[in-house]
């Protein structure tokens, strides 16, 4: 998906791919618009739009090897949690997770992640 800010939505640096925050925004929208239900919903859209940052950077969900978590309210952890095991298999990445206190344009989770993708 493309920025809304002064950023490149993935770059590389040798053998990994770096992606920019992602949000669960809905693609293919002429303004942002959140997909509803709430933080784990949101976090499911957007490891659907990092899947998509990925491709473009020919990496995949199962090359990530590093991630942050950002949520507004860890009372939403735990589901949180289980979106992100529906998302990722064995080995899962390692993760940091931050509460914080506000996320771009109103965004009640964001996810970076770090892929090791040599290029062929």
């Amino acid at each position: 998906m493309s920025p809304t800010r002064p950023y490149s939505p993935w770059r590389r640096a040798g053998d990994f791919v770096i992606i920019s925050g992602q949000l669960g925004v809905l693609p293919d929208h002429e303004t942002t618009t959140f997909v509803e239900g709430g933080t784990a919903a949101e976090l499911r859209q957007a490891l659907a739009n990092a899947k998509t940052v990925l491709g473009e950077a020919g990496a995949t969900l199962h090359d990530v090897v590093k991630a942050s978590l950002f949520v507004l309210d860890m009372s939403d952890f735990a589901a949180c949690n289980e979106v992100w095991l529906e998302t990722f298999s064995d080995p899962l990445p390692t993760r940091t997770a931050v509460a914080v206190a506000q996320l771009p344009l109103g965004a009640k989770t964001e996810v970076e992640l770090w892929a090791y993708a040599p290029e062929h």
